[in-house]
């Protein structure tokens, strides 16, 4: 999700119009990705955290972007485009990153109004929390 950053994200409402958290969860935003947003709670896999990321970008999070990007690849500074339109998250597949773990990879297809996505996130637990190492972009 990391590399989306050259893409960036707008901000938009808390949720998607089917109700939903913008990871395409059914939970409400702030029972799911929301309290990994505002500090409480550490998502506990690599899914998870990308899942939190994509919301992040929906919504503008920057501050929690850059908390949840590998300190080895973080990005100085980091400015989203504010007339990107991200409408939708699949998860396609995902290895490790489970609690058992300390390095796992997530690829998935993000949607964005004019085109999509592909990308293989890899992760790794720093002091315990998952973060975002890098990105492979697969089309």
């Amino acid at each position: 999700m990391g590399a989306m950053s050259r893409r960036a994200a707008r901000p938009a409402s808390p949720s998607r119009s089917t109700g939903g958290c913008p990871c395409g969860l059914s939970g409400s935003y702030e029972a799911c990705c929301g309290r990994f947003h505002s500090g409480g709670g550490a998502a506990p896999t690599a899914e998870a955290l990308m899942r939190s990321r994509y919301s992040a970008f929906v919504r503008g999070d920057v501050p929690y972007l850059l908390r949840t990007w590998h300190p080895r690849t973080r990005p100085g500074r980091l400015e989203l485009d504010p007339g990107m339109r991200w409408t939708g998250l699949e998860i396609l597949g995902a290895t490790d990153g489970s609690a058992f773990h300390t390095t796992g990879t997530v690829t998935f297809r993000a949607s964005y109004r004019g085109g999509s996505l592909h990308e293989r996130s890899r992760f790794e637990r720093v002091d315990g929390a998952w973060v975002y190492v890098d990105g492979e972009f697969l089309d």
